[in-house]
């Protein structure tokens, strides 16, 4: 991949807006063969290092790292004081799909609360969730998510944990990384119906478009969940289009 970084600063120093246009014509003045696709690829990767920062369609500056930090509910600092009084050795992770609002404008029927546990663990963090937090779900199938927890807001699922998943503290809550979100949405496609094709795209687009994901990691997690090849077209299709 072709990226003069010292050049591109050099050469934009002075812009106050970078288009893609400009970045285009940066390219093709080195490369007159250089092919569009490549360089919104090479843009993708640009942003990704934090080498350039996305204000808009088209429009970038010099920037810095757009680190996503998503917030926490008072009721998933509730279960995660429980979980570690009473599970202090195990690992675990805890979202809510309210956090997906900020990339789609189409969810407000699916606000539900996803705690991830080990898995020799589940059963018994099961029970007692379920004693403490009504109502609470176990790996429900797609019928009962659609069926019941859609009309249930901030219903309180219980899903296994994957070992080595990139999570993040929050006031001390473990919860999910931007990378371990976008991974998750793709593969559990029976959980997560309500956020397939468009919705996905979308979704990936905007995370793309307002954060700065780390690809090494996110692809490292894919790949624990065995669907990094297909990720990773899926991202290339997205900047190639």
């Amino acid at each position: 991949m072709k990226l003069n970084i010292s050049v591109i600063k050099k050469t934009f120093s002075n812009f106050k807006i970078i288009t893609t246009n400009d970045l285009f014509n940066f390219f093709k003045s080195s490369e007159p063969s250089v092919k569009k696709a490549t360089v919104n690829w090479r843009i993708y990767k640009l942003v990704q290092t934090g080498r350039l920062q996305r204000i808009g369609r088209g429009k970038y500056v010099l920037g810095k790292e757009q680190k996503y930090i998503n917030a926490v509910s008072a009721k998933e600092i509730k279960i995660s004081n429980l979980i570690k009084k009473e599970f202090p050795f195990i690992n675990y992770c805890i979202w809510t799909t309210s956090i997906l609002t900020e990339f789609s404008q189409h969810l407000s029927a699916f606000q539900f609360i996803i705690v991830e546990v080990e898995k020799e663990t589940l059963e018994s963090v099961y029970f007692t969730l379920k004693d403490n937090f009504n109502p609470t779900f176990k790996k429900p199938s797609r019928e009962i998510v659609e069926e019941f927890i859609s009309s249930k807001p901030n219903s309180v699922i219980i899903n296994s944990f994957v070992t080595e998943s990139p999570i993040q503290k929050i006031i001390n809550v473990p919860t999910s990384t931007l990378e371990k979100l976008l991974v998750d949405l793709y593969c559990d496609k029976n959980l997560y119906y309500f956020v397939q094709g468009n919705e996905l795209l979308n979704i990936y687009k905007n995370a793309f478009n307002k954060y700065t994901i780390n690809q090494s990691k996110l692809l490292r997690y894919a790949d624990r969940r065995r669907k990094k090849k297909q990720i990773e077209d899926f991202i290339k299709s997205i900047f190639r289009q």
